[in-house]
């Protein structure tokens, strides 16, 4: 199902619960129910939730894991975009590129206030665009591997360190 159309219900879908006493959301929700699409909007609903809980859930699993300069497995250590490859291969079967400004070229931008769990966060750490990435966890949380002498590890998108160097948001499509 296009992604644009599963916007288009879900938007529908939020408008007649948020209003049930407009008829208008009312003959919506009569009109999306005799087409039989409520039902596909709610799985699409969980199916989306799903994967996003896999993802983020995926992720933290990997706290601890040392960072190394490229370094893309659990054993060795991650770099950023080692890192950020692994979990979207292992939780969504998706292969990113490898480096973290192709991973920006290969994917959605967003604007800063859309981020969504599973969402790239990009940071300008070695004066260079997009030479950081991490995966956005809700709440202003993002999680990543750090650098060199750190490891995977949560941390806070409003501290002013990485306030100063936030360089875009990203989403990757779902194939």
């Amino acid at each position: 199902m296009s992604r644009w159309f599963c916007l288009l219900l879900l938007a529908c879908a939020n408008a007649s619960f948020a209003a049930p006493t407009n008829s208008t959301a009312d003959d919506m929700e009569r009109i999306l129910a005799e087409r039989g699409l409520i039902s596909q909007l709610q799985d699409v609903r969980h199916d989306m939730a799903d994967r996003t809980t896999e993802l983020v859930s995926t992720a933290m699993g990997f706290i601890g894991v040392p960072y190394r300069r490229g370094g893309s497995s659990a054993e060795t250590g991650f770099d950023c975009s080692g890192f950020v490859r692994k979990i979207y291969e292992q939780a969504k079967g998706m292969m990113l590129p490898r480096v973290a400004k192709e991973q920006a070229a290969a994917t959605e931008v967003i604007d800063k206030k859309d981020l969504r769990p599973g969402d790239l966060v990009f940071f300008n750490t070695m004066r260079r665009a997009f030479s950081h990435v991490g995966i956005y966890l809700g709440d202003g949380k993002f999680i990543h591997a750090p650098r060199s002498g750190a490891s995977v590890r949560v941390e806070d998108m409003s501290a002013s360190y990485w306030q100063r160097r936030f360089n875009g948001a990203r989403r990757v499509a779902d194939e």
